[in-house]
């Protein structure tokens, strides 16, 4: 290693929330360790109630490796989980890694590098959805299009610019202790009431495509489905607790639900003309998935409108049934206070 550039560097705190990760932690830790970023790095992995081998798993890689340790997470919810690790680290840089999330080469030393040149709080790219099994990748083209996700850079790419949220995200340790770190009500959508925040403190998010991270999704419909559905669900809890926060590509998939929904009751019971609704998705989704199933296999492919169905009628569905009570609930909860600084900890060598 180059001496003075790693004292250049500002040193990295990578954090990681895992939960029933036994099939990819090893993994995601190793493609943090090889980042070959110039300066100090330390991993620190907040562990939930798992019911597989995740904590055996990362209990080697302590053993392995004296820049990986571990911090508890007994609640197993990922913001809870991502504020154990802040607090459980050090360094002025801190990087948010899921536990089946794999850093690209080159990931922290660009991001770095960009929070400084562009003065940012949070710098993100790309969640690169990549798939194993023949499902898994109907599910990454679905996730990777404009007809699964809309015009959501962080998924389809696009140009640097400011952006409201960005994938995971690299943070100055001083934004993130100012605010309060993740507001631990969210279950979902933590990333983007956070980023929602420091906007309004001031703070610019910056997209890049120059950052990648490879996503693994989910490996059923049921699993896809519970995603989508949490993901809607919380959505909405978000729009009710920042007023004035939503934008149409979050009521797309409602506005499709109840398309669907109303064109079957009313072709049913008034007219057959009105199933045109239901009609018209369908084959939008068809003609969609003709476009953007193009290099998957046979397979795959007629996997993929099931995935595009699953994405936006569940994902609508959770924002259409979101209860107020538990929108009230997260706004009577106090909100994030600072965090204390974490003195630094002594090298172990």
């Amino acid at each position: 290693m180059n001496i003075k550039a790693a004292e250049e560097l500002p040193a990295v705190s990578v954090i990681m929330p895992v939960l029933n990760e036994e099939r990819h932690l090893r993994t995601a830790v190793r493609h943090i360790l090889e980042q070959e970023y110039a300066g100090d790095m330390e991993v620190v992995i907040a562990l939930g109630p798992s019911t597989d081998r995740t904590d055996a798993i990362a209990a080697e890689l302590t053993a392995e490796d004296p820049r990986v340790r571990t911090v508890a997470n007994p609640t197993g919810r990922t913001p809870a989980g991502l504020n154990a690790a802040i607090r459980g680290s050090s360094h002025p840089i801190v990087v948010r890694v899921d536990g089946h999330g794999l850093l690209t080469p080159g990931y922290i030393t660009t991001a770095v590098r960009l929070l400084g040149e562009m003065e940012a709080a949070n710098v993100g790219g790309i969640m690169h959805a990549e798939g194993e099994t023949e499902w898994e990748k109907a599910v990454a083209a679905a996730m990777t299009s404009k007809i699964g996700v809309g015009n959501a850079a962080f998924h389809t790419g696009g140009l640097a610019a400011p952006a409201d949220t960005v994938y995971l995200g690299v943070f100055r340790r001083e934004v993130l202790e100012k605010l309060g770190g993740y507001n631990e009500e969210f279950i979902r959508a933590q990333d983007w009431e956070l980023n929602y925040r420091i906007r309004q403190d001031g703070g610019l998010i910056w997209f890049t495509p120059q950052l990648k991270v490879t996503y693994r999704p989910r490996p059923s419909v049921r699993a896809l489905a519970k995603q989508y559905k949490d993901y809607g669900r919380w959505r909405r809890v978000v729009t009710r607790y920042h007023r004035g926060s939503v934008n149409l590509r979050y009521l797309a998939p409602p506005a499709a639900l109840l398309g669907v929904l109303t064109g079957l009751v009313l072709g049913a019971a008034v007219h057959p003309a009105f199933f045109v609704l239901p009609g018209g998705y369908l084959l939008g989704i068809l003609g969609g998935s003709v476009v953007e199933g193009r290099g998957l296999s046979w397979k795959a492919r007629l996997q993929l409108p099931v995935a595009l169905v699953t994405m936006h009628l569940t994902w609508g569905f959770g924002f259409l049934t979101s209860p107020r009570s538990l929108a009230r609930r997260v706004i009577a909860s106090a909100a994030p206070t600072p965090m204390a600084p974490v003195a630094p900890v002594a090298d172990p060598k």
